[in-house]
């Protein structure tokens, strides 16, 4: 199952982290994970934080690239905010713990999760911010039943064009 968005600005960006915060399904068994994919400046992080803050995250969101891993107290549970792009070998990942936050009533964003490794569960959705003409695109693309149902809420919740 996949959806594709055009994004002319980045409160659209917003807009669709939003809408991803609210048909987040939380009450399906296990983790929630999201890959984050695209280029530098695409909006990964911009969509992050409109999603975590539309959880109910009060921290300012700010891009993990540095610590890695960020984490945030959400009233439905925790989020946990994980930027790949520094990591040279998917063993530091491995490094982290990132695996004790495989729980249920746990969102795991993973921004460059190309450089993850192929250790990880698969997403429930990947998500493919692109910068296309009048904007951005974003594909999704959902990997397991639980991301069916989240995009498929999504798909109800948002037009072809935010």
């Amino acid at each position: 199952m996949r959806h594709e968005w055009l994004l002319s600005d980045a409160a659209q960006t917003e807009r669709l982290g939003a809408a991803l915060a609210r048909t987040c399904p939380f009450n399906a068994p296990g983790p929630r994970l999201l890959w984050l994919s695209g280029e530098l400046g695409s909006g990964k992080t911009t969509l992050a934080a409109a999603l975590l803050h539309a959880l109910g995250a009060t921290d300012t969101v700010r891009s993990p690239s540095y610590a890695l891993v960020e984490t945030y107290v959400l009233p439905a549970g925790l989020a946990v905010h994980v930027d790949c792009y520094r990591l040279v070998d998917p063993v530091e990942l491995e490094q982290l713990g990132l695996r004790d936050y495989f729980v249920a009533d746990t969102l795991l964003l993973v921004e460059w999760p190309e450089r993850a490794g192929p250790s990880w569960p698969k997403p429930d959705l990947s998500l493919r911010l692109a910068f296309a003409a009048g904007g951005r695109s974003a594909a999704l693309t959902a990997h397991t039943l639980a991301g069916e149902a989240w995009l498929g809420g999504l798909e109800q919740l948002l037009p072809s064009q935010i």
